[in-house]
């Protein structure tokens, strides 16, 4: 079944951002939210191909994220007819394909937002995909794809600390994550060349590669995008510039998409996903008012961060855990409650340190409170 089709409409999940949607920041979100659906930080089919168990780690999750999507990237066709076999093997929900990321040293590589330039090798990568998980469906072996056999035997053990080995095998929906164009606008001729491919779902971030991250996420071009897919098997999802529940209800009241992704608007705030049922509520009736951001006590703030710490500190395996910061950053963001809490925070070396400045912070509230 494509567990797409079952979701609640609009849907609203945690959109996949490299370097942050790691398993520990998806665990969090989803004990707190908890979102729709969740992808994996982009990882690089060769890699996984490989084994290599720096990259194998970005496919790590936890039951209680399902819905769960793998997202991966890469520029050759073969590769995902095998990486489908992977994913089925793994467990995941569903498989999507990243061909939006701006990064140069990703696009430069044909991969990413690059494959936005070769539309014949996207539709290839597609259909190489959407392949490879018919084949896993089929009952295909994980051994008779090319993997070599030390790929096999960590897909192996992963699947079974992972409680997928028994897993029954389905097919897999084969989804897309895009921009509006390279260097300009083209979602007319770019949507439509996805759409030829029949994918499950295209998620697309309103700016194009040369935009980056930069200005206003362009919504009509999204609704343009949204128009071209309705009425086909295809689901859109919008994403951009959506750092509320009222900005989520009107893009989705003004344009015709099937839901959206949430990115920096969940950064350090799990908590966002609480609005999802009231934000359903108020897009069917266009007389209910949106809802107001989900109200979370300060105390509650900072022992959230120092869990997520802890979890990602548990998780974190050869990375540094200096790179939490930035989440600890995002939490106390905009907090003036106590001067100079965030310059703390964001200077944390181990999880001692965050133990510390979040205790004192903790113990202030509850004084407060009392």
């Amino acid at each position: 079944m494509n567990f797409w089709r079952t979701l609640p409409q609009p849907i609203v999940g945690l959109s996949p951002m490299d370097g942050v949607t790691d398993a520990a920041c998806r665990r969090i979100t989803a004990r707190y939210g908890p979102p729709d659906v969740m992808m994996t930080e982009f990882t690089h089919v060769e890699g996984i191909s490989r084994a290599i168990p720096s990259v194998l780690r970005h496919l790590e999750y936890d039951a209680g994220e399902r819905p769960i999507v793998a997202q991966v990237f890469g520029s050759e066709p073969e590769a995902f007819h095998r990486i489908a076999h992977v994913v089925g093997a793994l467990g995941f929900d569903g498989l999507d394909i990243n061909m939006g990321c701006p990064d140069k040293n990703v696009a430069a590589h044909g991969c990413g937002a690059g494959l936005i330039k070769t539309p014949d090798l996207a539709q290839a990568i597609v259909r190489a995909a959407q392949a490879g998980a018919r084949d896993w469906a089929d009952g295909r072996p994980l051994s008779d794809v090319g993997l070599p056999e030390e790929t096999v035997e960590a897909v192996t053990r992963m699947a079974r600390r992972l409680g997928a080995a028994d897993r029954p095998r389905r097919l897999l929906p084969v989804s897309v994550k895009t921009r509006l164009g390279y260097d300009r606008v083209a979602v007319e001729s770019w949507i439509g060349r996805l759409l030829e491919t029949e994918p499950a779902v295209i998620s697309i971030h309103g700016r194009t590669h040369a935009q980056r991250y930069q200005g206003e996420a362009d919504w009509d071009a999204i609704g343009r995008a949204a128009g071209i897919v309705r009425g086909t098997g295809t689901l859109l999802l919008g994403n951009g510039d959506l750092g509320s529940p009222a900005d989520v209800v009107r893009r989705v009241r003004r344009y015709p998409v099937h839901g959206v992704l949430i990115g920096r608007g969940a950064l350090g705030n799990p908590w966002f996903f609480r609005a999802n049922a009231a934000i359903r509520a108020a897009c069917a009736d266009p007389t209910t008012p949106p809802p107001d951001p989900p109200r979370v006590e300060l105390a509650e703030r900072w022992r959230v961060a120092l869990e997520h710490a802890a979890l990602f500190d548990r998780l974190r395996g050869p990375i540094p855990f200096t790179v939490m910061r930035k989440h600890l950053g995002w939490y106390a963001k905009g907090r003036e409650d106590q001067p100079g809490i965030r310059a703390r925070l964001v200077q944390a070396r181990e999880l001692a340190d965050v133990e510390h400045l979040l205790a004192d912070s903790l113990a202030i509230e509850t004084a407060a409170c009392g």
